[in-house]
């Protein structure tokens, strides 16, 4: 096979997988679509006793009755705290100490332009009806009160921020009921981190022991449905092909997911020991993790699915608490609450790393991701990554494609002969072939020689469209002069008329030998249809594509030079 068959299979193979991509949007199951933008609406959670759950020391329910205030209907928050640190602004509402609220202070909404030089932050929790995704925490009993995330809190005052030179912040909320039971609920945030610390400490001042359950969920109302897209631009929508649902990770299962429309289907109960869970979305998320050494029974629900705005549940209940009069216990978990931030997420817990979900690419996106990482630390500049990965590349490549280029460049030379057997076979194809075969051997040309390097750049061209469609380091991460975000398409289509001007100089170079008519004229629309496909690409995957043409376009000049020389210099010889 020559460069143009592999250039003819390289539109082939990127043409099906967008088709497949397009098909998964308009008949998979569908995303929703991720709402960043800040919203200054607000409306409480749809009112369920599934949102509450029953605690695990007996067999008896511990939600609240129907004739309780958060069971009849919503009613006015008692309090809104906000809490402020150098990358994160929390909003808690003292009724149930929920996190209603969150807003990522180091990523705008939108990108910067000259029309908006200061954009609204990222909003990931959202209290507001259409785009309802609370983080909740509680106390469950059987036996005696618990403070549940309906029941309203007090709070010292309504405001909290990190002050200069102050690493960490604490915010308590308390409870206390008649009895001499005290709750006292502490939100610990430090500088620089999206990692939100809670206690939930319980002071049995009362006279006889407590028993009950500590809690943690997250629950999201069904965002509206992403309007129907052309196949053109759904494959270039990021958050349309990224993960929307529910996940939670276990030392023995390991990553696991549950998208929206599961979950009525394949409920999940089971017990978990070292694990964590969360809701995920495009370039974002928000994860609850329990304490690593005690087991927690994690499940999933569906609150209200008979409504027109359901909303899916999932929670944590850790074991059973018993609290003897005088006594006191706590009980620990971490909230994360911010980016899918590579290289950092191990840390915080085993596995979380996987929240960057790059499907069956994983493989390819990772190493990809980790060494773009190393080339941006030097570079400074993730355009300028691309580039010295597609140059590091075509080194570890250069054999290869060496070996493709003047097995070319000899086809090339034997277009004369080539055709001279055309005329004396003429419509007898399977002759033609035999012919041609026997001359390649004989001249020690191998036509299979350009599928090898496409089997390696074609994956990697793959790998690098998810890790731009789903990395968050690359969003709104700026190249050079007209591009301002590598994870968008170019906005001049610069690049992909500098691809296309590659292309048919690539064209020029590359032999036609043995192409039938159907072959030269899909040649003539290959640059045509790659415009357009590149056109609506990242144009971060378009660098990649540009670059990497243009340093083969110079090998393949390089060589085909070598080879006119040495055969030049084997004729005077």
């Amino acid at each position: 096979m020559n460069q143009t068959r592999t250039f003819l299979l390289f539109a082939l193979m990127a043409v099906a997988y967008l088709l497949w991509m397009a098909w998964e949007k308009d008949y998979g199951p569908q995303p929703p679509a991720a709402t960043a933008a800040a919203t200054a609406s607000s409306a409480p959670a749809p009112a369920a006793d599934a949102s509450v759950p029953g605690a695990t020391a007996s067999a008896a329910s511990a939600i609240p009755s129907a004739a309780s205030p958060a069971a009849t209907g919503p009613a006015t928050p008692a309090q809104l705290v906000t809490i402020s640190t150098d990358v994160l602004r929390l909003t808690v509402d003292t009724r149930g100490g929920s996190v209603v609220r969150s807003e990522l202070l180091h990523y705008p909404a939108v990108p910067r332009t000259r029309k908006t030089p200061d954009p609204a932050p990222v909003r990931l929790l959202d209290d507001a009806q259409a785009q309802y995704f609370v983080a909740q925490s509680g106390l469950v009993s059987n036996h005696g009160p618990a403070p549940d995330h309906r029941t309203v809190f007090q709070a010292a005052q309504s405001s909290y921020a990190l002050a200069d030179g102050q690493n960490e912040l604490k915010v308590d909320l308390t409870w206390q009921d008649a009895g001499g039971l005290k709750v006292t609920k502490s939100y610990l945030l430090k500088r620089g981190s999206y990692v939100v610390e809670l206690d939930q400490r319980i002071d049995n001042g009362g006279a006889t022991a407590w028993q009950g359950n500590a809690y943690e969920q997250l629950q999201r109302a069904e965002p509206p449905a992403s309007a129907k897209k052309g196949w053109l631009q759904s494959f270039t929508d990021p958050a349309a092909h990224s993960f929307f649902g529910a996940a939670w990770y276990s030392p023995e299962e390991k990553f696991e997911s549950l998208p929206f429309a599961e979950f009525g289907k394949k409920p999940l109960n089971r017990a978990i020991t070292g694990g964590w869970l969360e809701m995920m979305q495009h370039y974002f998320f928000v994860a609850w993790i329990p304490a690593a050494d005690q087991p927690a029974n994690y499940s999933t629900s569906v609150v209200n699915p008979d409504t027109a705005q359901p909303s899916y549940l999932i929670r944590a209940v850790s074991p059973a608490l018993s609290v003897a009069p005088g006594q006191s216990a706590t009980s620990s978990a971490r909230l994360y609450v911010g980016p899918k931030l590579q290289g950092t997420l191990d840390q915080v817990a085993p596995g979380l790393e996987l929240s960057t979900n790059y499907g069956w690419l994983t493989a390819i996106a990772q190493p990809l991701h980790w060494l773009l990482s190393k080339l941006h630390a030097v570079s400074g500049n993730w355009g300028v990554a691309i580039i010295l990965l597609v140059l590091l590349l075509k080194a570890a490549l250069w054999k290869l494609t060496a070996a493709q280029f003047r097995s070319g460049a000899r086809m090339r030379k034997l277009q004369p002969r080539v055709a001279a057997l055309k005329e004396r076979y003429g419509d007898d194809k399977m002759k033609m072939q035999q012919a041609m075969m026997e001359l390649y051997k004989k001249e020690k040309v191998n036509p299979m020689a350009g599928c090898l390097p496409i089997l390696v750049t074609f994956p990697v061209f793959l790998g690098l469209y998810r890790v731009l469609m789903e990395s968050v380091e690359l969003r709104q991460a700026p190249f050079f002069g007209w591009i301002h975000d590598l994870s968008a398409p170019d906005p001049f289509f610069v690049l992909p008329a500098i691809y296309v001007a590659v292309m048919l100089a690539t064209q020029f170079l590359t032999p036609t030998t043995g192409m039938d008519p159907t072959q030269a004229k899909m040649m003539k629309v290959m640059p045509i249809l790659f415009a357009v496909m590149f056109a609506f690409f990242p144009s971060g995957l378009v660098l990649y594509w540009v670059i990497n043409g243009a340093t083969s376009l110079a090998q393949q000049w390089f060589i085909t030079r070598q080879v006119d020389q040495a055969e030049l210099k084997a004729k005077s010889a």
